[in-house]
């Protein structure tokens, strides 16, 4: 049955705007940003299937549109509509851990970093660059290698710490693996990168790995 033909106290989008979006379910809120489904399915049916195959919300919002044009039925419009989606979210945690010390909103550090990375199937190292009170001036993703490793050079991380002017640096890169654990190389590699940085004076505040829900801080760990 369409959603049309549901009660208005049932509809997804009638709901939202009648009692706020915390009362929809995950699929309810994915079905308003779908708006319609396709034959044999509504925008519901249809969100619980992308939920499902994606292992998530998490996971449904990390998905390459690319790979979403492979669900029949979800064409061009409804991906795109759902990467604004995860774009926007992107966005606001940028925001709230720009306008305040990051080491302060270690929580929305860590949800940002987990919707950047956390369902990738290949390895990307990403920084943030902070100004001397914290304050997140620039995210970027700077390397992404095979489904296995990703090669780092920290004279490249310099010269983009130095770019964003920024006192401090927080790192971090995924595991497709889904074991949040660092190997030797990740060591090592955030020893390089902290000596290379602190020659220009800017301090590596924490390194983070991220596999899927799960997320492991070097500074937690005593490992910088």
């Amino acid at each position: 049955m369409a959603i049309t033909d549901w009660p208005s106290t049932q509809r997804p989008r009638e709901r939202l705007l009648a009692g706020g979006a915390a009362q929809l379910s995950d699929a309810e809120l994915v079905a308003v940003c779908l708006r319609t489904g396709v034959r044999g399915k509504s925008a519901v049916e249809l969100a619980r299937e992308l939920i499902g195959r994606c292992g998530g919300i998490a996971g449904l919002l990390a998905c390459d549109p690319a790979a979403l044009g492979k669900v029949k039925g979800l064409g061009d419009a409804k991906r795109a509509q759902l990467a604004a989606v995860l774009e926007l979210a992107r966005r606001c945690l940028r925001e709230e851990i720009g306008a305040r010390d990051a080491l302060t909103s270690p929580g929305a550090v860590r949800d940002y970093l987990r919707l950047a990375l956390g369902a990738r199937e290949h390895e990307a190292f990403i920084a943030l660059f902070l100004d001397a009170q914290h304050r997140v001036l620039a995210a970027a993703e700077l390397f992404r290698g095979t489904l296995m490793q990703t090669s780092v050079y920290p004279r490249e991380v310099v010269k983009a710490a130095l770019r964003a002017n920024a006192a401090a640096v927080i790192f971090a890169h995924n595991h497709p693996s889904g074991v949040a654990q660092p190997s030797q190389a990740d060591e090592l590699l955030t020893r390089q990168l902290k000596e290379a940085l602190a020659l220009v004076e800017i301090k590596v505040l924490d390194h983070f790995i991220v596999a899927g829900s799960q997320m492991l801080s070097f500074a937690e760990r005593g490992l910088l």
